[in-house]
Protein backbone atom coordinates (compact mmCIF):
# COMPACT_ATOMS: atom_id res chain seq x y z
CA UNK A 1 0.00 0.00 0.00
CA UNK A 2 1.23 3.57 -1.12
CA UNK A 3 2.02 5.09 1.84
CA UNK A 4 1.94 8.61 0.58
CA UNK A 5 -2.43 8.12 -0.06
CA UNK A 6 -4.33 10.12 1.63
CA UNK A 7 -6.86 8.08 3.14
CA UNK A 8 -9.72 10.26 1.11
CA UNK A 9 -7.49 8.77 -2.15
CA UNK A 10 -7.69 5.11 -0.51
CA UNK A 11 -11.09 5.23 -0.02
CA UNK A 12 -11.69 6.71 -4.00
CA UNK A 13 -9.10 4.06 -5.05
CA UNK A 14 -11.36 1.14 -3.72
CA UNK A 15 -14.40 2.61 -4.64
CA UNK A 16 -13.03 2.61 -8.06
CA UNK A 17 -11.34 -0.57 -8.31
CA UNK A 18 -14.82 -1.88 -6.30
CA UNK A 19 -17.58 -0.24 -8.81
CA UNK A 20 -15.56 -1.41 -11.45
CA UNK A 21 -15.88 -5.22 -11.04
CA UNK A 22 -19.70 -4.15 -10.99
CA UNK A 23 -19.20 -2.49 -14.14
CA UNK A 24 -20.63 -4.43 -17.02
CA UNK A 25 -20.51 -2.58 -20.37
CA UNK A 26 -23.09 -2.95 -22.53
CA UNK A 27 -23.12 -3.78 -26.23
CA UNK A 28 -22.73 -0.83 -28.46
CA UNK A 29 -25.45 -1.77 -30.52
CA UNK A 30 -27.76 -1.63 -27.39
CA UNK A 31 -26.56 1.84 -26.25
CA UNK A 32 -27.55 3.05 -29.91
CA UNK A 33 -30.70 1.51 -30.32
CA UNK A 34 -31.51 2.69 -26.75
CA UNK A 35 -29.89 6.47 -28.23
CA UNK A 36 -31.96 5.83 -31.38
CA UNK A 37 -35.16 5.24 -29.50
CA UNK A 38 -34.91 8.49 -27.38
CA UNK A 39 -34.07 10.50 -30.61
CA UNK A 40 -36.98 9.33 -31.66
CA UNK A 41 -39.02 9.72 -28.73
CA UNK A 42 -37.85 13.67 -28.55
CA UNK A 43 -38.49 13.86 -32.04
CA UNK A 44 -42.20 12.40 -31.57
CA UNK A 45 -42.73 15.28 -28.80
CA UNK A 46 -41.71 17.69 -30.76
CA UNK A 47 -43.62 16.91 -33.93
CA UNK A 48 -46.69 16.78 -31.40
CA UNK A 49 -45.61 20.18 -30.06
CA UNK A 50 -45.60 21.93 -33.75
CA UNK A 51 -49.22 20.24 -34.57
CA UNK A 52 -50.34 21.89 -31.05
CA UNK A 53 -49.30 25.34 -31.73
CA UNK A 54 -50.40 25.22 -35.21
CA UNK A 55 -53.78 23.77 -34.00
CA UNK A 56 -53.54 27.12 -31.54
CA UNK A 57 -52.66 29.53 -33.75
CA UNK A 58 -55.91 27.78 -36.02
CA UNK A 59 -58.07 28.55 -33.09
CA UNK A 60 -57.31 31.86 -32.89
CA UNK A 61 -57.16 32.48 -36.28
CA UNK A 62 -61.04 30.89 -36.25
CA UNK A 63 -61.69 33.31 -33.46
CA UNK A 64 -60.42 36.68 -35.38
CA UNK A 65 -62.73 35.32 -38.42
CA UNK A 66 -65.98 34.73 -36.13
CA UNK A 67 -65.54 37.85 -34.31
CA UNK A 68 -65.02 39.78 -38.02
CA UNK A 69 -68.35 38.06 -39.42
CA UNK A 70 -70.34 38.76 -36.22
CA UNK A 71 -69.52 42.84 -36.13
CA UNK A 72 -70.80 42.43 -39.86
CA UNK A 73 -73.46 40.57 -39.01
CA UNK A 74 -74.17 43.52 -36.52
CA UNK A 75 -73.59 45.99 -38.87
CA UNK A 76 -75.83 44.30 -41.71
CA UNK A 77 -79.06 44.41 -39.01
CA UNK A 78 -78.39 47.85 -38.49
CA UNK A 79 -78.38 48.58 -41.98
CA UNK A 80 -81.53 46.51 -42.19
CA UNK A 81 -83.50 48.37 -39.54
CA UNK A 82 -82.65 51.75 -40.95
CA UNK A 83 -83.36 50.74 -44.22
CA UNK A 84 -87.48 49.13 -42.70
CA UNK A 85 -87.36 53.04 -40.82
CA UNK A 86 -86.76 54.63 -44.16
CA UNK A 87 -89.41 52.44 -45.92
CA UNK A 88 -91.49 53.01 -43.38
CA UNK A 89 -91.25 56.93 -43.50
CA UNK A 90 -91.70 57.04 -47.58
CA UNK A 91 -94.85 54.61 -47.50
CA UNK A 92 -96.50 57.03 -44.54
CA UNK A 93 -95.63 59.85 -46.65
CA UNK A 94 -97.17 58.42 -49.77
Amino acid sequence: ENPQLSSLDKTDLAFSEGSQSLYKPEPLEKVLNGDVLNILKVTKFFQLSERAAMDASYVQELDGILKEARTIENHLKQKRESLKQRFTVIANSL
